[in-house]
């Protein structure tokens, strides 16, 4: 395998230009990736790097002089598959899963296109064969241009699937979910926004690219699991863990909380027992929306839904601050639009008078859902609330 070919992880801030110095590099040598020592921002390309070295064979020490890219050599680089943080590069796990995915496609492993789903998604694997993480870009969402699976023609930023999110915007919704899972409470997996640069990549008849496109795209680790929600019947499900990814819906109002976005863990390898399976939450791209929208929670019919609060998850619904949420957002994700922060801000605060006033996850699941009058749809509980303070405020204003 030449340098060419080799698929490099940097972060916005690390490009092949540090390599044009006049002065010998000294970039760091390891033999093995740790969380800790990724810690450390100033070497995130030298990481990335190392381990692509290694898998093409090429010895590096601190000896080892700079290489420098020509036009021509630059040019014949970047026609290779590269991956590129473009969000989140401040977390540890993220950078960790990119150089995994970056030594895998230097391993010349190609990402496979996933068939389920109504928008592209591509599977990233190990040279050994395990799944590393699952690929969403932005141009092959649902009714994006590039949909590969007859759902597209419409250009990025039109209304999506759900009018309050718009086309090519789930992937930053999926690192802000990732973001906003404080502790891991909900158990999201480690999810990136990325620059991916691939052949396997779909691309319409009419689009003109280059012949490797270059897209930015979700990335989300993969995780290993025996059932979706919608394979087994609730019984199975803890409390505790129907409780998390209620709670964490219920704050980012998420508008599409099915069964098949639900994964199922086994504690062993035997069958289920009742109420002791964990669930995984994947899928957050119609969390966030620009406006109160209707949400769909599947768990609303579980009856787990329907038991009071714990202590430890009063506690947790307590300590939840949506002011800094938004910061954290503003500060992570600048292009995610105020409105949707505004949301965040809303449901959060929701969430936290809902539980002190000892009202269960089904109760506030409900208040959230819109109902039907007559016919026609109607406004939901927290709507209407909002409406009518808005109305209120304006009273005070005149």
């Amino acid at each position: 395998m030449t340098f060419f070919e080799m698929a490099v992880a940097i972060d916005q801030h690390h490009g092949f230009k540090l390599f044009i110095r006049s002065q010998r590099c000294k970039l760091q040598s390891y033999t093995h990736l740790d969380n800790n020592i990724l810690e450390l921002r100033q070497t995130h390309f030298a990481h990335s790097l190392k381990q692509a070295f290694e898998v093409a064979n090429i010895h590096r020490s601190f000896s080892t002089p700079c290489l420098y890219l020509t036009p021509s050599v630059e040019e014949e680089f970047y026609s290779h598959p590269r991956i590129e943080i473009v969000g989140g590069h401040g977390a540890p796990t993220i950078r960790a899963l990119v150089v995994e995915v970056a030594i895998a496609m230097a391993s010349g492993v190609d990402p496979l296109p996933v068939s389920s789903g109504l928008g592209g998604a591509y599977l990233f694997r190990s040279q050994n064969g395990n799944n590393i993480a699952v690929a969403k870009p932005a141009d092959e969402e649902p009714l994006a241009f590039n949909n590969p699976k007859g759902f597209g023609g419409q250009m990025l930023g039109q209304p999506g699937l759900k009018g309050s999110v718009r086309i090519g915007e789930t992937g930053i919704r999926e690192l802000a979910a990732y973001l906003l899972d404080h502790g891991g409470f909900a158990g999201v997996p480690p999810t990136a926004l990325v620059k991916l640069r691939h052949s396997a990549f779909h691309v319409s008849d009419e689009a003109t690219v280059p012949s490797i496109p270059c897209k930015i795209s979700s990335l989300q680790r993969f995780v290993d699991h025996d059932f979706d929600a919608g394979e087994l019947g609730p019984s199975v499900f803890s409390v505790a863990s129907v409780h998390r990814v209620g709670i964490f819906d219920v704050r980012l109002l998420n508008l599409d909380r099915h069964a098949g976005n639900i994964l199922v863990k086994k504690h062993d390898h035997g069958s289920c027992s009742t109420g002791v399976a964990e669930l995984v939450p994947i899928d957050h791209g119609l969390c966030l929306p620009e406006w109160l929208d209707d949400p769909y929670f599947e768990w609303m019919h579980w009856p787990q839904a329907l038991v009071p609060f714990s202590d430890s998850e009063l506690e947790y619904i307590s300590k939840l601050d949506p002011f800094n949420d938004a910061e954290l957002i503003r500060t992570e994700l600048p292009s995610l639009r105020e409105s949707s922060i505004r949301v965040l801000v809303v449901c959060t605060i929701f969430l936290k008078i809902a539980a002190a006033a000892g009202l269960c996850l089904a109760d506030i699941g409900e208040m959230m859902t819109r109902g039907f009058c007559g016919g026609e749809e109607a406004l939901s509980g927290l709507e209407n609330m909002c409406s009518q303070a808005m109305a209120n405020i304006k009273l005070r204003l005149l």
